[in-house]
């Protein structure tokens, strides 16, 4: 039986949901860009940021870590980028690169900081697996208001974002700026990282980018109708994982979202319908026993 929720886990269970919602709304941009790993990457790349920013304020401070977070993995899509385009690396190389470069450095400052007067004490840590219950009403605020930006912005130029995901050739066509878009792309992953590791952190960030979009697609060939699935996927995966993690002290949010996440993936997995195995599986029975009935003597 669930508990009744405090104050602020109500204000932890909403930011979660919007979350979720605007995460899966990306994650099916990230899913036909063909770019997966990307939030993985990025999500990775923004821990050396968030250590800065405490190192600069001196003490905890959420804002300044938040904004060193989204110039460490703006950072790191540059990297990704330039590498890809000056070099021979592949694109998927070159996020292995930044990911596990960006992750290692932030591991380093993370370690020197906590041997600081007074540094273990700062909760850092959380940032790796999330803590989402340390989260205040102010926190909560600028997160929603963030996540609904994504939202907006997302739902506003859907027109845009189809053609160029589907057809850029014809996108360029149009007057359509690539460039900006491809900024816009980023901006808005970036954005969603950044709001997302302190209730996820940085390791489970990249499964609420996949997980949701990933779900939907097993049951719809409808990109409209896969960005509004994968966002209530997404935003259901984040209230159920917040309310299971009420119920036990000390649970952590994170990991129980992304199981949330996980049970979705194989519902769908299973009975999705259009891609599902089991309705596949029951799909060509039904059609090999149709054709038995009319191969059979005396069917006609």
């Amino acid at each position: 039986m669930i508990p009744a929720l405090s104050p602020n886990a109500q204000w932890v269970l909403f930011s979660t949901l919007i979350l979720g919602a605007a995460s899966g709304i990306v994650g099916c941009l990230a899913y036909w860009k063909r770019h997966s790993l990307l939030s993985d990457a990025l999500s990775h790349a923004a821990l050396p940021g968030v250590v800065v920013g405490f190192i600069l304020a001196g003490a905890k401070s959420v804002p300044l870590m938040i904004a060193g977070a989204a110039a460490s993995a703006l950072l790191g899509a540059w990297l990704v980028v330039g590498i890809r385009d000056h070099s021979r690396v592949k694109e998927d190389t070159a996020m292995g690169i930044v990911l596990s470069v960006f992750f290692g450095l932030g591991i380093m400052l993370l370690t020197i900081v906590n041997r600081l007067p007074g540094g273990n004490q700062a909760g850092l840590d959380s940032f790796i697996f999330g803590q989402a219950a340390s989260m205040v009403r102010k926190d909560v605020y600028a997160m929603a208001g963030l996540a609904l930006t994504v939202l907006i912005v997302t739902i506003l130029f859907f027109k845009e974002w189809k053609l160029w995901l589907f057809d850029p050739l014809f996108a360029r066509g149009l007057g359509l700026p690539g460039r900006l878009m491809d900024a816009a792309y980023l901006a808005v992953v970036v954005l969603v990282i950044v709001i997302g590791i302190q209730a996820v952190g940085v390791i489970l960030m990249a499964a609420l980018f996949i997980i949701p979009a990933v779900s939907a697609r097993y049951w719809t060939h409808s990109f409209g109708a896969m960005i509004a699935l994968s966002a209530l996927f997404g935003g259901a995966a984040g209230a159920t994982g917040t309310l299971v993690s009420t119920m036990g002290e000390g649970w952590p949010t994170g990991p129980f979202i992304v199981i949330a996440a996980a049970v979705l993936f194989l519902v769908s997995l299973a009975f999705g319908g259009r891609k599902g195995v089991l309705v596949g599986a029951l799909q060509l029975y039904i059609r090999k026993r149709r054709m038995r009935r009319r191969s059979a003597p005396g069917a006609f």
